[in-house]
């Protein structure tokens, strides 16, 4: 599969590059952006996958985040993927939310029209991304993943039905129980319908309340987060670990909302904490 690269910019003696290439999984033209660590120039390098949130692209995490340092210091490379489907014949939502549809992917597989045609952002981290990053970069099969808000529900989804091929998962404001929350009902019914079984493996809670196998997770929640008690409910997560017995560390920082500010207080510790997996 053919790659054209958009830009390249030196940091912290990596590169931070970003590609265009056509999807055959959501069958249209996709941006993805990668952070090569200067050690990715004599070896492959462990990568770390970020899944944004709620109108960001591949952008928003490379340019705000400020991880390249601590990346570069550990030799983890760093994807940042799209957060949807887009292009001429995508489909969006008609009214136009920024909840629905373009840049809300929510890191599933849609099964109904016209949704099925495009929104599979599911597959397209799970398989074709990786094989495709893999096979162009010099990184190895080695990786985890993180994300925030959509993004951390998409990754400890994905660490939760996937634990043989991630070796951590985190996250930062992760929508934790989304078949309780209005952003979750809104997608979970417009991509898949109304079936209550269908919305569940979609679920972190749900799928951390039952998992058998289990990955290291460190999650991040502001407390003075605007989202918090409508649509992120921390609180389901904690308990569904407590259930399970699984190796979560949820932690409430105090007085931080749901911007970047966030992200970038706490991004150098979340990429140390994934080191230590990616490593061994």
């Amino acid at each position: 599969m053919s790659l054209e690269n958009i830009s390249a910019n030196k940091s912290f003696g990596g590169w931070h590059k970003q590609y265009r290439h056509r999807s055959q999984i959501l069958n249209c033209e996709m941006r993805f952006a990668i952070y090569l660590p200067p050690a990715a120039e004599s070896a492959k390098v462990p990568v770390f996958y970020w899944l944004s949130g709620l109108t960001c692209t591949d952008e928003n995490f490379m340019q705000k985040a400020g991880a390249f340092r601590t990346a570069a210091e550990l030799g983890i490379a760093i994807v940042a993927p799209d957060t949807s489907p887009r292009g001429e014949g995508v489909s969006d939502d008609p009214e136009g939310t920024y909840d629905f549809g373009l840049g809300a992917g929510f890191y599933l597989n849609a099964t109904q029209a016209p949704w099925n045609r495009h929104y599979h952002m599911y597959d397209y981290v799970t398989k074709e991304l990786p094989a495709l990053i893999e096979e162009h970069f010099p990184v190895s099969d080695i990786r985890s993943v993180s994300g925030h808000s959509m993004g951390g529900h998409g990754a400890l989804t994905i660490a939760l039905k996937n634990p043989e091929m991630y070796q951590a998962v985190s996250a930062f404001s992760p929508i934790c129980h989304p078949v309780n929350c209005p952003w979750g009902q809104k997608a979970l019914t417009g991509y898949l319908g109304d079936s209550r079984e269908a919305w569940e493996q979609y679920d972190a809670s749900l799928l951390m309340q039952k998992a058998a196998t289990k990955v290291p997770a460190l999650v991040d929640q502001g407390t003075n987060d605007n989202f918090l008690k409508e649509q992120l409910k921390p609180e389901a997560l904690k308990q569904a670990a407590k259930v399970s017995g699984y190796p979560l560390e949820l932690r409430m920082q105090e007085g931080y909302d749901h911007s970047y500010y966030f992200i970038a207080s706490f991004i150098d510790e979340h990429l140390r904490f994934h080191h230590q997996y990616l490593v061994n």
